[in-house]
């Protein structure tokens, strides 16, 4: 099995297509890092052999950030933003949309299920 940045590649899925489970690598991004270490992207990963994994895993290296390096400045940058309490950081700290969308209707992913009106108890009233 294969094993890079931290992240188990799955072993029954295209090499283009495995890489793509690593944050930060799309399927663009995972066509030309194979291109680079010279790795058939369309190889199964279980096929692989260690020399070309080790060659990925240069190449991966060698491009930049990915997993924890990249979310953990996409982390400082929402935080930074909040510091500053500009208005995309104060949208962050609300948990609503950042880059302008409606939220009178819709926005319910970023929002989360409704809040229905509590309706108040009616007292049942005794019967004689």
């Amino acid at each position: 099995m294969a094993r890079i940045a931290g992240v188990d590649l799955p072993p029954n899925k295209r090499l283009w297509v495995g890489l793509t489970a690593i944050y930060g690598i799309g399927q663009q991004r995972a066509r030309s890092l194979a291109e680079k270490a010279n790795v058939d992207a369309v190889k199964k990963i279980k096929d692989l052999t260690e020399e070309e994994v080790t060659r990925l895993r240069a190449a991966i290296e060698a491009e930049g950030r990915v997993e924890g390096d990249l979310r953990k400045e996409m982390q400082m940058n929402v935080r930074r933003l909040i510091e500053i309490q500009c208005y995309r950081g104060l949208r962050h700290r609300r948990n609503l949309p950042v880059r302008g969308q409606r939220t009178h209707t819709n926005a319910r992913t970023r929002k989360g299920p409704r809040k229905g009106a509590v309706a108040a108890k009616k007292k049942v009233m005794a019967r004689k």
